[in-house]
């Protein structure tokens, strides 16, 4: 029995019919626009455009780091008569800061609406206190700035946001550690609160925001506040993991990851709590006393609990999978880079004579084998460093298996008893070929 008490969709006379989220490609943003759709809006995704890809039908391109002024959104705000902003970046890299991001891009966008007559402005903010970071503190900087100006906005801020049907940044990384196989890992001892939320009702939250007139700043969590063990172990039983046995993990150990993770950023795609999240989980992430009667109050919304929402979606192999896979992935990662380095430091130390020794007799020996074998080891370190860099790691790893299919057919026809060799020689290929095929696919930790 949900807890979300039915409304009915307003009419096309009640209320405006084009909405624009920005950060229309994000993970939340995907159950803002559902719940927009099911309440009769037209939705455009404002999105960032990247190379040459043309911008799909119910696209604009919108960008924070370049739209800085009222007038470059004009044309993104064409025909828009409410807008949800709903990006946001927990790091900062290059141009993508917290300032710009966060402050200045949408202040940019929000001075356009009031030029361009937007009826409603909705902001996905955040939970928590600006001394938790600069993430916080820069959401919540425009939240005020917003609310100065002369135009019909709200501001939402969430704690933390969870689905039973995907997951994403610091969501993934709980799920996993609570799937972990013997026992679930636990930050310190688990003991701080939270009031997670599910994201099928902040969309519908969200909905309800845009068809009304409400304004200010309005905390936004579940119905319970639970400690960290606790939602830990209904993800374990979700996932159907036998076992509530937690193991903590010290605060020292996590900080210190924390500290790496920060310095390495997420080219392991394995970085997603950094400082700022860490200060929030041992603050505490929970809303206001009076939050939960004000939503009912003004958005005539209540959420459901953990237990609801989960139960609402079973969970199913897949969803192991990914949970499972969380961590094995960048582990995969850092052993295809090592394995390519040791394979180009082979290339480069072999002694020239051992090489002409292994090429005499077959075709390869017209080839100037010598030659050969450094040309490869010099590929093999291009590519190790390609993947460590982690630019369009795809088109490495795809290069990736195209060199290793190219070894093994040639050096399995010209040089069959390599596939004989005591230590696995070409006999490896068979499981690094698929392992590669597993990486290229759990690269997009999206």
């Amino acid at each position: 029995m949900p807890s979300i008490t039915p409304v009915p969709a307003p009419t096309e006379r009640d209320r405006a019919t084009t909405v624009l989220v920005i950060g229309g490609d994000g993970f939340i943003a995907g159950y803002l626009i559902a719940a927009l759709r099911r309440r009769g809006w037209r939705v455009l995704r404002g999105v960032r455009a990247h190379g040459a890809r043309a911008l799909r039908d119910d696209e604009r391109s919108c960008d924070f780091t370049t739209m800085t002024a009222s007038e470059h959104w004009r044309g993104a705000l064409d025909g828009v008569d409410a807008v949800v902003n709903a990006a946001g970046i927990l790091r900062e890299t290059g141009r993508q800061t917290f300032d710009a991001i966060h402050v200045d891009g949408p202040l940019a966008l929000a001075r356009a609406c009031v030029d361009a007559g937007v009826r409603r402005f909705v902001q996905i903010s955040a939970l928590g206190l600006p001394a938790d970071g600069a993430f916080i503190a820069s959401k919540h900087r425009f939240d005020e700035v917003l609310r100065a100006l002369p135009l019909s906005a709200v501001a939402l801020r969430p704690s933390v946001v969870y689905s039973a049907t995907g997951s994403y940044g610091g969501t993934s990384m709980l799920r996993a550690l609570a799937a972990l196989p013997f026992a679930h890992a636990l930050p310190g001892d688990g003991r701080w609160p939270i009031q997670p939320i599910a994201a099928e009702d902040l969309g519908e939250l969200v909905a309800r925001a845009v068809d009304n007139d409400v304004r200010g700043i309005f905390e936004v969590g579940g119905p319970e506040v639970m400690s960290l063990r606790d939602y830990q172990n209904a993800w374990r039983a979700w996932l159907r993991i036998p076992g509530t046995r937690a193991i903590a993990v010290p605060e020292a150990l996590v900080g210190l990851q924390v500290k790496i993770g920060e310095w390495l950023g997420e080219w392991l795609g394995m970085a997603p709590m950094g400082e700022t999240m860490w200060r929030m989980l041992r603050r505490g992430n929970v809303a206001a006393a009076d939050a939960l009667p004000t939503l009912r109050e003004r958005f005539d919304f209540t959420p459901r609990p953990l237990r609801e929402a989960l139960a609402a979606h079973p969970g199913q192999v897949q969803d192991r999978w990914q949970a499972q896979l969380y961590f094995l992935a960048p582990l995969l990662k850092i052993a295809v880079i090592v394995l390519w380095l040791l394979s180009a430091w082979a290339g480069f130390a072999t002694p020239a004579a051992q090489i002409e020794a292994l090429a005499a007799g077959s075709p390869l020996a017209a080839f100037a084998p010598v030659a050969l074998a450094r040309a490869t080891a010099g590929l093999d370190l291009l590519l190790a460093v390609w993947l460590l860099i982690g630019w369009r790691p795809r088109a490495c790893i795809a290069l990736m298996l195209s060199s290793v299919l190219a070894y093994t057919v040639i050096f399995g026809v010209w040089l069959p008893a390599l596939w004989f060799d005591p230590l696995g020689g070409l006999a490896k290929n068979l499981v690094v070929l698929p392992a590669l095929a597993a990486l290229w696919v759990l690269v997009d930790r999206r």
